[in-house]
């Protein structure tokens, strides 16, 4: 009984692998996709933080601009609270007494204290 041979030529390849095509995109396509999101999001960053320090510039120097302001109003008060002291001294006292034996201006100082005392 004679023996059987391949084919001339050989037998086809045999299919082992399973043809199933791939889904979405390329992994590449997607780690592309990913660092592009991420610099948006950073050059946002970097854009709010730039604008976070110049608003806090801005706030400083306007702080600076109106300090004089303020000064003057403060300086306002201290001299109607000053006058009016003086004058309700000599209005109690009928004469102006100095407190420190002293013709040296010493600038008052005010405490507030409640109006009701509780025990």
């Amino acid at each position: 009984m004679p023996q059987d041979m391949p084919p001339q030529g050989g037998y086809l390849p045999v299919q082992y692998k399973r043809n199933i095509p791939a889904r979405g995109f390329r992994p590449i396509y997607y780690i592309v996709g990913m660092h592009l999101v991420m610099a948006y999001g950073y050059y946002k960053l970097f854009y709010g933080i730039r604008e976070q320090h110049e608003l806090a510039r801005e706030k400083i120097w306007g702080r600076l601009h109106i300090l004089p302001l303020l000064q003057a109003e403060e300086d306002r008060d201290q001299a109607r609270r000053y006058f009016a002291d003086k004058a309700r001294e000599k209005e109690l006292l009928g004469t102006d007494s100095k407190i420190y034996n002293s013709d040296r201006f010493v600038r008052p100082t005010f405490t507030y204290t409640p109006t009701n005392v509780t025990q």
